[in-house]
Formats: C-alpha cells, structure tokens, sequence
C-alpha cells in the first residue's frame, strides 16, 4: 500500500504532501491530494474544499494534474486486442497441423491397403523373372496345354492356386529337384499370378520380414512421415511383430475382396525348410500355421508351403486340423522316358535307342532336375556318370570316415561321419536281401527304413534331419528313410562294396569307442607305496566313491611274498 506523507509545517510556513510517485495512478489518493493542496492551508476549512470549484469541468483537475506530473494513462485496449490475435492465431495453426496430422494418416493407411490390393493383381514379380530365364520352363514345351513333363499332382496344385481348392492350407514336401516350385510357376502362369503372392524364406527373420514386404508391397510404416504433425508411428519392434501387422493388414485386404471376388487369396512360401530349427525359426513358423489355420476356415486366404525337409511337417503336424500334405515324388519310369524322348525329339531332332534311355534311368532315376541336365546334353551317359560321381564326392565330403588312426580332436564330426556311413550300409544290405524292387510302371523302388529304425541303427536321434537338410537322406510325409536320389543310392552302393571297406568303418568304430572309453577312465597313482596289502572297492558312477583299504602283511604272507 503506497501512503502519502504528511508533514505539519514550522511556524510561518505552509503544509508540504510528498505523494510516492506510483501512488498517482490511484484515483483515491489523487483525490486526497487535491483536497490537502486546495482545502488544507492552515485556515478553515469550506464546504467546496473537498470537491471542484464552481464553474471549472469535473475531471479538469484529475488530467491538469496528470498532465503536469509527466503522468499518461495506460490504454489496455490494443494489449488485449494483441492478445486474443495470438491466442486465436495459436489455435488456428494447431488446429490447423491436427487436421493435416489426421488426413495425413487417414490417408497413409488407405494408402497402404490400396498397395497391398495391387500387390495381388495380374501380374506378379515372381513370374516376370521367371520369364527372364529365357526359354520355356521345365514343365512346359510349346504353351500351357502341352507338357514334356506332366506330373500328376499339377493339377492339384492348380486348383489350389486359383482358389478352387479352398477351406484349407497346403504342404508341399519333397526332394529337392521334384519339381515343387516349377508347378507353383505353372499355377500361377495360366492364371497371371491374379489373387496369388510368392516369395521365398530365409533363415534370418528380419530378411524374412523384408521379402514379406516386397511380396505384399508393404514398408512396414518405414515411409510413414507422420512424426512431422508430431504423430508417433509405429515404434520400433522385432521382425516378428512386424510380420503380425503385415498379416493383419494382408486379412483387411482378404475381407474387402471376398466381398467382390469371392475367392480367397493365396500367399506361397518357398523353400520353408531355410528356416532354423531353433526358438526364432520355430516362432515364426507357429505365426505362420495360426494364421493359416484362421484364414482357412474362414476362406479368406489359403497358405501354401514348400518344404524340402521334414522337420517342418514335423513341426506343422503338432497343431495342425487343417493342413493337407501332398507329397511330390520322382517321375515314374515311364513318364520319364517319355518325357526324355519328346525332348530329344523337340531340340535335337533325334530318335534315341530305348537301352540308352534304360540305363539313363538307371543311373538318375527320375529326378526332374537331373532329367532336365540330361535332356539338354549332347551325351546323356556321360551326363549321367557327372551327375552319379557328383552326388558321390558330396557324401564322401560330408561324411568321409577316417580309420584307427584318427585324431582324438574330431572325434564329434567322426561320430557324425560314421553314423551317416553305418545307415548307407543298412540300405544297401537291406537291398541285398530284398532284391532290386522294381515296378514296370512305376519304376525302381529305393530302400527305406521306418524313421525309429533308422535312429536305432545309428545309435543316434539327433543326427537324421541334419542329413535330411544336406540332402543325403531324405525323410517323406510317412516318416519313411532312404537316399536321397538313385544317384545317392548308387554313391552308397558304390562305396559300401569297395573292398575292405566293413574292416574300415568297424575300426572307425572302434577309435571311437576307445576314446570315448578314455573320456569315462580315472587314473589312480599311487606312490610310496609300503610293503602292505592294498584293496581298492567302489563304483563312482553310482555315487558310492572310491575306497582305499591297507592291510599289513603277517608274516606268513612275508615270507610267501
């Protein structure tokens, strides 16, 4: 509170008022002071001392004053005007950047399921660098109707690919060169890839994540730009989670169409089987089957897998009610035959002599990949003979057995060697004792063991999907071992028949056992020893330790000694 001073004046001199200078902008005390300027003297004082004067304007001497203080009134007027003009401007523009914000990301999410629709329109990457390849597939001759190779389950294959098949999911197993992929190619040409996407796995998820992306025409928010209107995206996660999403925005997209096509979509996953069998590789092929089994039973997609290895219907079979498998086998021989004359006939404008084509049989079965090397030959035999000495020095690379006098340090791959050795030899002897199967039509019947029979013979479990995975046994969908190929089987037979060879794998064997022997021995030594009796009792492998027992001689047993 600002006061105004007063002091009583000496004799002889008038009254003095010190008014603070902040007090004058208080209309009371500017009141006050007029009156003790005007009305306060040291006389009396008058009724009209505390008001104007007659004849003078009622606020003339409020702005006198003012004025002859050096004093301005302040106008509020244009601060608030200024005020509001800010706040109105603040909010416009923050209205105005959540509205842009908002269309903004309306319009990236109709964005991203408009792409994905065309990502399953005619036309599909997969067949484009197919037919970059140049020269016709290997299924097909002249056009789509006339097939040098026609395997029976193409059209299996076509009905599930152009949405006929639908209500489940599929699994494609086979050997690798079956022709598996060359059929899903086949499919999806005579329709132009309309309603179908393909792509091929890989062992690393985020890679996986990526080539799901391509397929779909999906960047996983990584061109989202909506962080400018301080909208946050998606935050940073694993490739799994990433995944997820795709397949969310892959059923908006499956719902939409059904409505107006009435068919489901198909998403195809080659080669399956490059995913580890580990945590990250087992996770992601569980998304992948709870997936398929939702969107089979409502229609709305169908998945198809293509696997060259069986840990993955292994795996798939645990918790699968909608999964069909469909096995894709070797040619029969007369197929394969005639398969081989119309494509000599077709590029080389020859008649080959049906003993030549025999034993082009004999030696590679029929094996589409290994058909189709031969076919293109000049020399089909020694074409054979490349394929056979091939298929022999990858086996003997993988699981070459070293003898007596290996090194203790590779005892682990030995194992590896020599269980892979002792199952070849179980087939070729099986093959000695049952006699060379052959069917007329069909063709050459391999030897196989049931799958618990092959871990007995081997005296290991753990090593059967490893050979599966590099191809020099496989295992079908009725958990049925052999060789991999006719090639493979020849390489088996070949090496199983060489002389001193069951001398060599058994001392292999041996080596083995013998160092594994050392690994469970513990060597007591005793020194100092005194002339006493010494008796050692115990079974630390049961737990019961070992036990030193002295006895001193008498001396009977002295002079025996």
């Amino acid at each position: 509170m600002h006061a105004v001073q007063y002091s009583r004046p000496r004799f002889g001199t008038s009254a003095a008022l010190y008014v603070h200078p902040c007090s004058l902008k208080n209309p009371f005390l500017l009141s006050q002071r007029k009156h003790y300027a005007n009305g306060y003297g040291g006389g009396p004082s008058t009724p009209n001392s505390f008001g104007p004067q007659p004849g003078q304007p009622e606020e003339s001497d409020d702005e006198s004053t003012i004025k002859s203080r050096g004093i301005q009134r302040m106008d509020w007027g244009p601060t608030l005007l200024k005020m509001l003009e800010s706040a109105a401007t603040t909010v416009v523009s923050l209205f105005v950047l959540g509205l842009a914000g908002y269309g903004y990301h309306r319009y990236y999410k109709y964005l991203v399921l408009q792409k994905m629709e065309n990502a399953f329109k005619p036309g599909d990457p997969v067949l484009e660098l197919a037919a970059l390849g140049g020269g016709p597939p290997a299924t097909i001759v002249d056009n789509d109707d006339e097939h040098w190779i026609r395997l029976k389950e193409q059209q299996k294959i076509d009905a599930i690919v152009n949405g006929t098949d639908r209500g489940h999911y599929h699994l494609l197993i086979g050997e690798k060169g079956t022709g598996k992929s060359s059929m899903l190619l086949d499919a999806m040409q005579k329709i132009g890839g309309e309603g179908v996407s393909m792509f091929e796995a890989h062992a690393d998820p985020e890679i996986f994540r990526i080539r799901l992306g391509k397929a779909l025409d999906y960047e996983f928010h990584e061109d989202y730009i909506g962080s400018l209107f301080s909208i946050r995206g998606p935050r940073d996660t694993t490739a799994l989670l990433d995944i997820e999403r795709a397949f969310n925005k892959l059923e908006k997209i499956a719902l939409q169409r059904r409505k107006t096509v009435g068919k489901p979509l198909v998403l195809i996953i080659n080669s399956t089987h490059l995913l580890r069998d580990d945590d990250d590789g087992r996770d992601l092929l569980e998304l992948i089957q709870q997936r398929a089994e939702q969107w089979a039973a409502s229609n709305l997609v169908t998945i198809v897998l293509n696997s060259d290895d069986y840990w993955v219907y292994e795996r798939l079979k645990q918790y699968a009610t909608r999964m069909e498998v469909l096995p894709v086998l070797d040619l029969p021989r007369q197929q394969a035959i005639t398969a081989l004359i119309k494509y000599r006939g077709r590029y080389f404008k020859e008649q080959p002599r049906m003993d030549i084509l025999e034993q082009v049989y004999e030696k590679i079965g029929g094996r589409l990949s290994f058909l189709n090397q031969v076919a293109r030959s000049k020399d089909m035999l020694h074409t054979c003979d490349k394929i056979c000495q091939a298929e022999k020095t990858w086996f003997l690379n993988c699981c070459g057995i070293l003898g007596e006098e290996m090194d203790d340090d590779v005892m682990d791959q030995q194992k590896y060697a020599s269980a892979a050795m002792v199952l070849a030899k179980a087939l070729v002897d099986q093959e000695k004792e049952q006699g060379t199967a052959y069917n007329p039509e069909t063709g050459r019947i391999l030897p196989q063991i049931p799958l618990h029979k092959a871990r007995e013979v081997m005296t290991r479990a753990d090593f059967i999907k490893d050979y599966d995975h590099v191809n020099i046994f496989t295992i079908d969908a009725h958990a049925m071992v052999r060789a991999d190929s006719v090639p493979m089987l020849n390489a088996f037979r070949e090496i199983c028949n060489e002389e001193g060879f069951d001398e060599f794998l058994q001392a292999t064997l041996d080596r083995i056992s013998a160092i594994e022997s050392l690994g469970r021995t513990r060597e007591i030594v005793a020194k100092d020893l005194i002339d006493n009796i010494y008796r050692i009792q115990g079974r630390p492998d049961k737990g019961e330790g070992v036990r030193v027992f002295i006895k001193a001689k008498t001396d009977n047993e002295k002079g025996e000694g």
